[in-house]
């Protein structure tokens, strides 16, 4: 029933083809176009879908719910899960009422396709129109998954309708069509799924690694090179991180700290190596902080998604931010250290311990937590900022660019990553700001106890919204530089490691 409604053309054939079959009696319909346009979005096509469209509504309403699509999927032999038809309805659900009508049911197909044809031109290696066997290994081996040609064959016979143990279009979009997966590792999660792998399903690893690195272990080692990564980039941009801080805290209208002016008076006050201040505590707190988050975020995916493996956006957007607010709290007295030891005098502190120490002993526990309220506020904004810019340039990427491949590549992904972030600083950057002063001026002999709200309207009234503001510009100014570096450590690490690139 599926197969009937879609157009069996695997492509339009080239142009010197079409030009060799038409004839002044030729339709121009059927010019390039083998089906004569009576499918490929033809009245006849329509006429198609509606009759796919009445075959699922089982209840006769003029809207296709999950139970529809359960049910009628099921009478066309196409078994679904809950949370898959949920995904169906809710991507193609235009106007929010639950249901799919006509018009949504089409565009939901005609969106999804595209999207098929580009996995599908990815997957396609020879560039012959068919996948096979081989190509589906090294698919796989690519996202670091490594299978036997019998369990690629295995794969293949489920899709392949005629026997040749190969797949053509028709096959694939067929197979995949009614199905909410959209891109390369959503495909492969999905052979895994229903074929032949034991994911097993409590193995509480997030979705960035493969079944094969949860199996084997190889995920701890994506952590160790991406922990490794973050370290060097912290310390080639500690720098920036400290002059940022330090205009944070002192910077304002009478006193206008610029970024050379910043520099000299660092190095004139401790010399070089003082440039360092607070580094060794923001690198030592990316362990404890990576874990708690890697973990956090598990069992927050499975309280906010319906499909632990792949959770969309707003799920990934909750499931983040409940993780980072849980990872920030735990780490949070760190947060504090770093900002104090960023900002001490020559001999003020022999160390981190000795920071530590008299911080508890002249201020007590509280003092760990000043700005709490602030930096606990600042991960929402940037965690929804950073995710949704990062979707929509990736997407918009793949729709006006994407010709022969569902994957952007890695320095695509980076600038979006980079984009991403960026806006996402900017949005919180306020709150940040906020924190910090709080950190800072608990230490002062006599300085009043501060609230947030106290301080931001001190801020507004003193320094303006641009006060606000203080430090963006070495902040900014290390974005670029710290995302290539941790690029490039990552890369090496991971080959000193023997992980194997996704």
């Amino acid at each position: 029933m599926v197969s009937s409604v879609l157009c069996r053309c695997v492509a339009s054939p080239p142009p010197d083809a079409a030009a060799a079959t038409s004839s002044p009696a030729s339709s121009p319909a059927s010019v390039g176009d083998p089906c004569g346009g009576a499918v490929c979005g033809g009245p006849d096509h329509r006429l198609r879908l509606w009759s796919l469209f009445q075959t699922l509504d089982v209840n006769r309403d003029g809207g296709l719910c999950v139970n529809d699509l359960a049910v009628g999927l099921r009478r066309l032999g196409l078994h679904r899960t809950e949370g898959e038809l949920r995904k169906i309805v809710q991507a193609g659900d235009k106007d929010l009422d639950g249901q799919l009508d006509f018009e949504e049911f089409v565009h939901y197909l005609q969106d999804h396709e595209k999207k098929l044809r580009l996995v599908f031109k990815s997957l396609d290696r020879k560039n012959d129109g068919r996948i096979d066997a081989q190509e589906i290994m090294q698919s796989l081996r690519d996202l670091g998954v490594k299978i036997s040609e019998q369990q690629a064959e295995k794969i293949l016979k489920s899709m392949d309708k005629n026997g040749t143990m190969t797949i053509d279009w028709n096959e694939w979009r067929d197979y995949h069509l009614l199905h909410p997966v959209e891109n390369i590792p959503e495909i492969i999660l999905y052979w895994k799924h229903s074929t032949i792998f034991d994911v097993g399903e409590n193995l509480t690893v997030p979705d960035e690694f493969t079944v094969e690195e949860r199996q084997t272990g190889m995920w701890w080692r994506h952590l160790v090179a991406g922990g490794g990564a973050g370290a060097v980039s912290r310390t080639c941009t500690a720098p920036l991180d400290r002059l940022k801080v330090l205009m944070q805290v002192h910077a304002s209208r009478s006193n206008n700290m610029c970024i050379i002016g910043g520099f000299t008076q660092m190095i004139r006050e401790g010399g070089t190596k003082s440039l360092w201040r607070g580094n060794g505590i923001n690198v030592l707190k990316i362990a404890p902080e990576s874990a708690i988050k890697f973990m956090a975020y598990e069992q927050m995916k499975r309280l906010v998604g319906s499909d632990q493996e792949t959770l969309r956006i707003h799920e990934r957007l909750v499931a983040g931010s409940l993780a980072g607010a849980i990872a920030q709290s735990s780490i949070y007295p760190m947060e504090v250290l770093k900002t104090r030891m960023a900002l001490r005098k020559t001999g003020q502190y022999s160390g981190m311990l000795d920071c530590a120490r008299r911080i508890l002993a002249k201020e007590g526990v509280a003092a760990f937590y000043k700005g709490y309220i602030p930096n606990m506020l600042g991960i929402i904004p940037y965690a929804g900022i950073d995710l949704a810019v990062y979707e929509t340039l990736k997407n918009t990427w793949l729709q006006r660019y994407a010709v022969s491949s569902a994957d952007p590549g890695v320095f695509v992904l980076l600038a979006c990553g980079t984009v991403s972030s960026t806006c996402g600083q900017l949005a919180s950057y306020p709150l940040a700001l906020v924190r910090t002063r709080m950190q800072a001026q608990a230490s002062i002999e006599g300085a009043p106890e501060v609230t947030m709200s106290s301080l931001f309207k001190q801020i507004l009234r003193t320094e303006g919204a641009f006060g606000l503001y203080r430090g963006l510009a070495p902040n900014f100014m290390k974005v670029i530089p710290a995302v290539s570096i941790s690029y490039v450590v990552y890369e090496n690490l991971k080959i000193t490691l023997g992980v194997q690139s996704r």
